[in-house]
C-alpha cells in the first residue's frame, strides 16, 4: 500500500513534511498491539502555523477546512516516521478526533473536519474511511483553527 499511497499523495501534489517536534511533556505517537495513535496536529505548514483563528469569525469554511486537511497530511508525516518510513503497515485509518476552534454560534464542525476525513479517503482510498468526532472548542494552542488525532489499525 506504500507505493499506492505514495503515488496517491503525487497525484494530490503534496509532499509528506518533516513532523513538528511535542511541543510539551507528550510523545508524538505511540505504538501499542497494531495500533498506532497519534497524538493532536496542528496545521503547520512550510512557513510555520497556518488558519490561525477562530471558524465563524475571521476563518471561513473554506479556510477552516484546508486547516483540517493539513492536519491531516502532518498526521501522515508523523505515521511514516512512526512507521520507519513504510506507510504500507497502515491497515486502515480507525478514528479520527477533530477540534474546531469556533465562535459559539458556530454549527458546522462536522464541515470543517471533512477537509480532514475527505483527504484520508483520497490518500488511503476504503482504507481511510473511519470513525470519527467533530468537536467545537473554545480556543486551541497557539489561536489555532483546528487541530486532529488519529488512530491507526498497522501491520
Amino acid at each position: 500500500m506504500s507505493n499506492e499511497i505514495t503515488k496517491r499523495l503525487t497525484e494530490l501534489g503534496v509532499t509528506l513534511p518533516s513532523p513538528a517536534a511535542p511541543a510539551a511533556n507528550y510523545v508524538p505517537y505511540v505504538i501499542s498491539g497494531n495500533q498506532l495513535i497519534i497524538s493532536g496536529n496542528l496545521p503547520f505548514g512550510t512557513d510555520g502555523l497556518e488558519y490561525v483563528g477562530k471558524v465563524g469569525d475571521d476563518i471561513s469554511l473554506g479556510d477552516a477546512q484546508a486547516s483540517a486537511k493539513l492536519c491531516a497530511i502532518n498526521l501522515l508525516a508523523q505515521a511514516k516516521v512512526a512507521l520507519g518510513g513504510d506507510l504500507s503497515r497502515i491497515k486502515r485509518l480507525l478514528r479520527l478526533g477533530g477540534f474546531v476552534n469556533a465562535t459559539p454560534d458556530y454549527i458546522q464542525h462536522p464541515a470543517v473536519i471533512n477537509g480532514a476525513s475527505d483527504f484520508m479517503v483520497a490518500v488511503l482510498g476504503d482504507a481511510g474511511k473511519h470513525a470519527r468526532a467533530a468537536v467545537g472548542v473554545a480556543s486551541l494552542p497557539f489561536g489555532v483553527s483546528v487541530e486532529i488525532d488519529a488512530i491507526f489499525e498497522i501491520e
